[in-house]
């Protein structure tokens, strides 16, 4: 295998997280590892709500917090929830002075939109569902502006090295080609930011390579898993059959979209108090009953007021449309998709994990932000706050680096078959059948049994074993939680155990002895 070396920060990742810590590490060099063109591959850039920040004068960033741990369901860091709703401001102001072009109102503040189990309207947004995309568009023209910064699109990281308890490296491969050769890129400073886990699952609003890869790299290196049981499904995923499914932005909700059935009624009015603006969790479940009775759960965004809705909502009204569907004159159908993993590789509150020389930003960390389930647009303000942290703790605790070439990376076709389709369709499905919206321990017992089987079939194929090892984390981490917390349903264990009100905490070592016992008994 070719080797590389680098004095370069590796950055594994391209989305917000990876961009702006890049950003705020110059001009310090680094190289950013994206699978894809800058912006199209990246889950950032599909975030249609925003950014959460007390931006309105009656609000503050203690309101913020409050509503972010009742989200939680008893399992959020509050000292993480105070440090990260008091710079939210912050980071708004910075992606302001990047031209990020926030909705403002007509006398110059920010439009601000109210979504699920937020009590004030302090969702910052941009052109109403674009948020992401736009967000992105900014940091990546800046991006292309810093000489201290190199991108290798259409290049993928498929595993991590270590020496002792340091990281010493990354193995990167072509991620286009479907059988390349594998480079070896010796570094001792790696910056996890490469997505969550969501298209582990058959029906998600995930782009398509954000499978968990990035949480499986790092477990199979040791590094602790923290609240992996803990997976966000989108009430409002649009049910066409598209694949990723397009998302209805929560903000939709907050104009005053409703939610019916088949028959036209409202069913989350005798749930929650807040209707349709319950906590995802509660609104995840009740659209997931109502698809399971056969009642065909709908968004229907007539109630929205203004002319202008359609220029407000252009993801919604694009996807429609591809479609033959007109949201003005028919509710859309919806069903609820895995969309966010709360849990992921723990971090400390330098954005370090539990292996020297590995920081982890975005999704594929718990920071103890979240909690059990995710206050709706904290994912973005988790990712900008802890980019942050992690550009200023790597500045703080490694050499510094003023100069470093630019890496010259070519890769040939290989006969090693790097990817199976129907191998990662079969776990998508394993997980959507049994890891889903509704849990029970038979279920998930069936579940770690079949993954085994599945990675055997596939030992050579190192990007699909760290599809599988996130998996297990997750399955492993349900079954272990024997109640019924914010994301997390078991229908054996419906209630909640105020004596579990703790996060989770497990190495991919503890899943796999829990796993292979578990096959054992059932052979």
């Amino acid at each position: 295998m070719e080797e590389i070396t680098t004095e370069r920060v590796v950055i594994i990742g391209a989305g917000l997280g990876a961009l702006y810590a890049a950003l705020n590490l110059a001009p310090r060099p680094v190289i950013v590892i994206s699978p894809e063109v800058l912006g199209e591959g990246a889950s950032s850039a599909w975030a249609q709500g925003g950014v959460a920040a007390a931006m309105d004068i009656n609000d503050s960033p203690e309101k913020h917090a409050l509503d972010t741990v009742r989200a939680g369901a008893g399992t959020v860091d509050i000292n993480v929830a105070d440090m990260v709703t008091n710079v939210a401001k912050d980071h708004i102001l910075a992606l302001t002075r990047m031209d990020t072009p926030f909705d403002r109102t007509e006398d110059g503040g920010y439009t601000l939109s109210r979504e699920a189990a937020h009590s004030f309207a302090r969702v910052v947004r941009v052109k109403g569902d674009q948020a992401g995309f736009e967000i992105m568009a900014a940091l990546i023209k800046q991006v292309r502006q810093t000489p201290s910064i190199q991108v290798l699109e259409g290049t993928m990281a498929v595993e991590l090295l270590k020496e002792g308890n340091r990281i010493s490296g990354v193995v990167i491969e072509d991620a286009n080609m479907p059988c390349s050769n594998q480079i070896r890129l010796t570094t001792s400073v790696v910056l996890l930011a490469g997505g969550g886990s969501g298209g582990l699952y058959a029906l998600t609003t995930n782009p398509p390579r954000i499978r968990g890869q990035v949480i499986g790299m790092a477990a199979r290196v040791g590094a602790l898993i923290a609240d992996a049981e803990f997976v966000q499904f989108h009430p409002t995923a649009l049910n066409v059959g598209e694949d990723p499914a397009p998302l209805a932005t929560e903000a939709l909700r907050g104009e005053g979209a409703i939610l019916v059935n088949k028959h036209g009624v409202r069913f989350m009015e005798p749930i929650h108090e807040d209707a349709e603006l319950a906590p995802r969790d509660i609104v995840a479940r009740a659209i997931f009953e109502q698809t399971q009775a056969g009642l065909n759960p709908m968004l229907d965004i007539r109630p929205i007021q203004g002319e202008n809705v359609k220029m407000r909502y252009p993801a919604l009204f694009e996807a429609c449309a591809r479609n033959n569907i007109d949201p003005t004159k028919t509710p859309v159908p919806i069903a609820a998709a895995a969309h966010y993993h709360m849990g992921g590789i723990a971090t400390d509150t330098d954005g370090h994990a539990s292996i020297k020389g590995l920081w982890i930003c975005g999704e594929a960390s718990s920071t103890g932000l979240h909690g059990a389930n995710r206050l709706a647009s904290n994912g973005l303000l988790e990712a900008l706050v802890y980019a942050r942290i992690c550009a200023q703790s790597i500045v703080a605790k490694t050499p510094q680096i003023i100069e470093s070439p630019q890496l010259d990376v070519s890769f040939e076709a290989s006969s090693e078959k790097h990817n199976d389709i129907e191998a990662m369709n079969q776990l998508r499905q394993i997980m959507a059948d049994f890891v889903g919206v509704l849990r029970n321990g038979d279920g998930l017992r069936e579940a770690l049994q079949q993954i085994a089987e599945l990675e055997e079939s596939q030992r050579t194929n190192i990007s699909f074993i760290n599809m599988c090892a996130t998996a297990t984390l997750i399955a492993v981490s349900a079954l272990l939680r024997e109640e019924s917390r914010g994301a997390h349903e078991r229908t054996d264990f419906p209630k909640t155990n105020k004596l579990a009100e703790k996060r989770s905490q497990i190495y991919l070592s503890e899943a796999l002895d829990i796993r292979a016992e578990i096959s054992q008994d059932t052979s």
